[in-house]
């Protein structure tokens, strides 16, 4: 079985906080779609959607 560095797993840049995030298993056949670092960045998009619609 060939492993795979940490290093050498792709990244994205999350949508919320602006961080770099790496791949994870549990990600792997979705890994299109995932577009936030955590659980409370996904639910930190509401709240920015919501403070922007208010201005």
């Amino acid at each position: 079985m060939k492993r795979v560095k940490k290093g050498d797993l792709p990244e994205k840049i999350c949508a919320t906080c602006g961080r770099p995030f790496s791949w994870r298993k549990k990600w792997e056949r979705v890994w299109d779609e995932v577009c936030y670092c955590s659980d409370r960045c996904r639910s930190e998009k509401n709240k920015l959607r919501q403070t922007k619609e208010h201005e």
